[in-house]
């Protein structure tokens, strides 16, 4: 599914980028070409203001000066005096000349009105106008009319635009290999970004999968359990039966819980996580978290210490009910991978080195460990290590409640090793000294549910 939205993402971001390039090409071209159109027509005007100038001063025409106009301008001059036709333009037997010439004149006659020259009142008047012959050849032609008494003389020029036309193919040529060299960019990069940008997705996914089959898997254990009891206690006698029932409860107890922690999560996925600020005396709540978990530190043999600032704690604005969620996950973690005689630190101080001020809880233990490659992978759902951290009591779920927890209140939680070995949990929280105006310090979001 993700690869057929992967590629029509692709090509929809293609071919939006690709429409606005090529639209973005053709305006650009069609500016350029009328541009160049424009400036070549000037030009030529510009030019036949001259020629028709200096034609109109020479008493004599000479056949070696229109040659020379010819030769270094590519025209095509064609002079009729009195509309008798010069030797000039009799030169040579040059057909495709004559035909071209015949054209132009023709078009100039029939498109254009008899006072066009003679509306402009001067003696060396003349027009320009482009022409295209019946071979599709294009040209900017000039009709001149120069009257000095009863002598009437006619000039048609003609200037080819092979030059400009192969100019302008030339261009469209090179934006053409342009274009497609960006459409393929654009295809890649498209294809790249969709990927990157549908990875999370996938990702969520992926994950949402693996947390309904481990979380399948991790109810169908306590239910066959339950079935099983239920199906060996109808032939069970009255003394079996305490067992069986004892069993059931134990199970269902299980699955209460698990079913609690996967409710918890679903709430923060779907950002109903409600978070309670109120004036919080964090000290005192971890001295009560501190003496819940100590009997059963103590039950399994292991050192139980706590270590709190030597002076008291002003109130803060905090949830409580979430803080004991923390210290409540950590420490069962703590003490349920520990090994008896080991030690457990737990830990509250105020860093006032940052702004705002940081609240550090910190769970120490010196059992078993985190290898390096699973510090991360630990506050995923439903994972646990495969060797010593496995625990059947234990579901995968209490660190990535925690994690989600932590960061509802706008702290961050992080792993490292203990001294001589061990894990240590550090959670890092904004604190905030109760006091009027500490509520706008909190993060957005802070106060509602996320």
């Amino acid at each position: 599914m993700f690869r057929k939205v992967h590629h029509r993402l692709t090509l929809l971001c293609t071919g939006i980028t690709t429409t606005i390039l090529l639209i973005m090409s053709l305006i650009y071209l069609y500016v350029s070409e009328s541009g160049l159109t424009n400036s070549q027509f000037l030009s030529f005007q510009h030019a036949m203001d001259n020629f028709i100038g200096n034609l109109g001063q020479q008493s004599i025409l000479t056949h070696e000066w229109l040659y020379r106009m010819e030769n270094s301008n590519s025209y095509l001059i064609h002079i009729t005096d009195n509309g008798v036709p010069l030797l000039f333009n009799e030169r040579n037997d040059d057909k495709p000349r004559q035909r071209v010439t015949e054209e132009a004149l023709s078009y100039f006659h029939s498109s254009f009105d008899a006072d066009t020259l003679s509306s402009s009142g001067t003696t060396g008047s003349h027009f320009e106008f482009p022409f295209t012959d019946s071979c599709g050849e294009d040209y900017y032609a000039c009709f001149a009319s120069i009257r000095q008494g009863k002598q009437n003389t006619e000039i048609l020029v003609l200037c080819p635009l092979q030059e400009l036309n192969a100019k302008i193919r030339r261009q469209r040529v090179h934006f053409a290999l342009i274009d497609l060299g960006a459409i393929l960019l654009l295809a890649l990069f498209s294809f790249f970004f969709t990927k990157k940008l549908l990875a999370p997705i996938e990702q969520n996914r992926k994950e949402q999968i693996q947390f309904v089959a481990a979380a399948s898997h991790e109810l169908r254990t306590p239910l066959s359990v339950i079935l099983s009891c239920v199906s060996a206690i109808k032939k069970a006698s009255p003394e079996e039966e305490e067992n069986f029932l004892s069993a059931i409860h134990s199970e269902g107890q299980r699955m209460s819980h698990l079913i609690s922690d996967m409710l918890l999560l679903t709430q923060t996925d779907s950002h109903a996580f409600p978070i309670r600020l109120q004036p919080t005396e964090c000290d005192t709540l971890l001295l009560n978290s501190y003496e819940a978990f100590e009997p059963i530190a103590r039950e399994k043999g292991i050192a139980f210490n706590v270590s709190l600032p030597e002076q008291s704690m002003p109130p803060c604005l905090c949830d409580g009910e979430r803080f004991n969620q923390i210290t409540a996950i950590l420490l069962h973690n703590a003490i349920s991978y520990t090994p008896n005689g080991g030690t457990v630190l737990l830990s509250l101080s105020l860093d006032t080195a940052k702004r705002p001020e940081n609240l550090i809880l910190s769970v120490s233990d010196n059992g078993v460990g985190v290898p390096d490659e699973e510090k991360k992978k630990i506050f995923q759902r439903f994972y646990r290590s495969d060797q010593a951290r496995s625990i059947k009591d234990h579901f995968g779920l209490g660190l990535s409640i925690a994690k989600e927890i932590i960061h509802s209140l706008g702290g961050s939680i992080r792993v490292t090793d203990t001294p001589g070995g061990g894990a240590t949990f550090i959670v890092r929280l904004p604190y905030q000294r109760n006091c009027p105006g500490s509520l706008k310090n909190y993060p957005s979001g802070f106060l509602s549910a996320r």
